[in-house]
């Protein structure tokens, strides 16, 4: 499939979901995600399926994706709830099947990755695809006047693990440019902290990634923010209004976690857009 590390990390994303959907009581309920990995086991390779579908995943890595995308959809629905036929858009969307869901008779819904990753989706969904799938990288500004052709307003933009494998410079601009470009819009992200970034807890991130996956996308970890309220200053309009961890979810096993301090290590940031203009 000549995936690299990081589109990689769409596969083990989209695992998780099916692994946890297949529980007695499941934190979510995703059969497409099912559809979509029998899909993709059938391109394979050997090779492929022994790294990618075949490994174990720890039930503690499965579970916090799972509670993520359960926050995230939870969040997708509350936004179009107040917005009806709000465009969503889904940046850096790997394999993730969140538009069945969610409510999307009630939005406009959209997702972009790169290329050769919207290619092989755009293949394994082809007889189920009713929303736009743009392949394109989140750098791209064309994508902005893309979406916008028909308005700026009261966008819902989702970044579920996206910006940390970015160069700091460029999410810094990207911001700027949606500060520029959308209005009472909002987005939700995933962030890290900038430790994991640079020196020895990057070190100990991409071990721990290779140890837990079999290869390394930590290293790809460029971006981080030292608070969350960091993101204000990337651009004029943006403001934080609300922080996530899956340590703070009431499902969280085992629950010493939310008793160890990493609720800031790696988590959701929701901010508005110019929400007044």
């Amino acid at each position: 499939m000549k995936l690299t590390d990081v589109s990689k990390t769409a596969i083990v994303t989209l695992r998780s979901h099916v692994l946890e959907s297949q529980k007695n009581k499941p934190l979510i309920n995703d059969p497409m995600a099912k559809y979509c990995l029998d899909k993709l086991v059938s391109f394979a390779t050997e090779e492929e399926k022994t790294l990618l579908f075949n490994r174990k995943l720890p039930s503690d890595l499965t579970s916090h994706i799972a509670m993520r995308a359960r926050k995230y959809d939870s969040i997708v629905n509350d936004y179009i709830s107040k917005n009806p036929s709000s465009p969503v858009v889904n940046l850096g969307c790997g394999f993730d099947t969140r538009y069945w869901r969610i409510d999307h008779k009630k939005c406009k819904y959209i997702e972009l990755d790169l290329p050769e990753l919207v290619e092989i989706k755009k293949d394994i969904l082809k007889d189920y695809l009713s929303y736009e799938l743009i392949g394109c990288s989140a750098l791209d500004s064309s994508w902005i006047d893309r979406v916008t052709s028909k308005g700026n307003r009261n966008f819902l933009l989702i970044a579920e693990g996206l910006f940390m494998y970015l160069p700091k410079a460029d999410v810094i601009n990207l911001f700027k440019t949606f500060s520029e470009r959308f209005y009472h819009s909002q987005i939700v992200l995933e962030v890290v902290t900038e430790k994991y970034t640079r020196g020895l807890w990057k070190r100990i991130l991409i071990m721990k990634t290779k140890r837990q996956l079999g290869f390394d996308a930590g290293s790809s970890f460029d971006f981080g923010v030292k608070n969350a309220l960091e993101l204000e200053s990337y651009g004029e309009g943006i403001c934080v209004i609300d922080e996530w961890s899956y340590v703070e979810d009431p499902d969280i096993r085992p629950r010493i976690y939310r008793y160890l301090g990493i609720s800031r290590t790696q988590w959701t940031v929701t901010a508005t857009i110019n929400e007044n203009k």
